[in-house]
């Protein structure tokens, strides 16, 4: 990966930052065009402000298989007001006219890139600023699919770990990783139930042992003294069906974006990056 510092990406100088500042850093999900273009454009030009660090961007698909009902819905909303991927892309291009620093990744499904061809994905990704990419449905061994064309592009490939992935397969989905590691710190679908802070301790001094990558943990962190508590173990912690909660929460009677949607969830991330803040000395 290349950038300015030293060779150093976007990706890799935002979690030396964060070493540099002793703290775990906050990693928040959100679904483009969620519940419309316009909004999902306020939340995302908010957030670096309220404390994002790195900022994930779901690709609205109809068929999110590995999402929880939250997200699941957040998805179908950005549908129905129009989104694509298209618009995914113009939104980061957008965001990266006022924000040069914050590593962007764009989270999803192989379907819509292959549909919109890998080739000319990649080549707009890059263009628009994009840093990296979490496919949550092709494995290593499809790496040929996207995974290598998107190193070579210059893309971060972030794979997802489980509680599942034993010792032997662990090499396998660390090969050809790059920006993070994500470890999905329970099993089952996203925004369903959380993990215990030994469970995750032991989760990712074990993927230590096999990587020098920043591990970023989520699934099921939801107020300020569980991210700090899981900053205080990893190199991030990633919150993102309960921001989509808080979307969803912000919608009038007519599903439109209420009068306060942007303010809640952006408060929601200055609280969670204030948890991190605070707890940072335990690291």
């Amino acid at each position: 990966m290349s950038g300015g510092d030293g060779g150093q990406s976007r990706m890799e100088r935002r979690f030396s930052a964060l070493r540099e500042a002793g703290r775990g850093g906050l990693a928040t999900f959100l679904t483009a065009g969620d519940p419309d273009f316009k909004t999902s454009r306020e939340i995302v030009m908010g957030l670096p402000a309220a404390g994002a660090d790195v900022i994930e961007l779901g690709m609205p698909f109809s068929d999110p298989m590995a999402d929880g009902p939250a997200i699941q819905a957040s998805s179908l909303r950005a549908l129905k007001s129009g989104m694509t991927l298209k618009k995914t892309l113009a939104l980061v291009a957008d965001f990266r006219g006022s924000d040069s620093d914050t590593p962007i990744v764009l989270m999803g499904y192989y379907n819509p890139i292959y549909s919109f061809g890998v080739e000319a994905f990649l080549r707009e990704a890059k263009a628009a600023g994009v840093d990296g990419l979490i496919i949550v449905d092709l494995p290593p061994e499809e790496d040929d699919e996207l995974c290598e064309p998107a190193l070579k592009a210059g893309l971060h490939w972030i794979r997802l770990a489980t509680p599942t992935t034993d010792d032997a397969r662990l090499p396998t989905v660390l090969t050809n990783t790059s920006g993070f590691v994500y470890y999905v710190s329970i099993m089952g679908t996203t925004g369903t139930k959380s993990a215990s802070e030994e469970a995750v301790r032991g989760a990712v001094a074990r993927l230590k042992r096999h990587t020098n990558l920043p591990i970023a943990v989520g699934f099921g962190i939801r107020t300020p003294e569980q991210a700090a508590e899981v900053g205080a173990i990893a190199d991030a912690a990633a919150v993102g069906s309960a921001l989509v909660e808080r979307v969803k929460a912000g919608l009038d009677a007519n599903g439109q974006a209420g009068p306060g949607l942007v303010a809640g969830v952006l408060g929601l991330v200055e609280s969670l990056a204030g948890g991190l803040r605070k707890g940072h000395n335990g690291r």
